[in-house]
């Protein structure tokens, strides 16, 4: 009795499926979902957030600063005068007005 030597049907299958399975598994480890690809996506976009927060945080600082500026406590003299040109369109009588 001679034997085969060819591999059986079996074993082709099991191959085969746990080829695919493991090529499933490895493209969804790389761009799934939950992935490598999306996890880089995921920290750029977070460090994009965090610059405007930043930015935004200096900006609510300015505003706050100007704020305490004009209030009752603390009126800015140089402050009051800028606004009052901007705003209101005040000058002063020694001012020339160049359009």
């Amino acid at each position: 009795m001679t034997r085969s030597t060819r591999p059986s049907l079996g074993a082709f299958a099991f191959s085969t499926i746990a080829f695919a399975l493991s090529a499933y598994f490895t493209f969804a480890a790389v761009q799934g979902d939950f992935g490598l690809f999306r996890r880089v996506e995921i920290q750029a976009e977070a460090e994009a957030l965090r610059q405007d927060l930043d930015e935004l945080k200096r900006e609510t600082a300015r505003m706050e600063n100007l704020t305490h500026r004009l209030s009752d406590n603390y009126l800015d003299l140089d402050l009051l005068d800028e606004q009052a040109r901007t705003v209101l369109g005040l000058l002063r009588a020694d001012e020339i007005v160049i359009r």
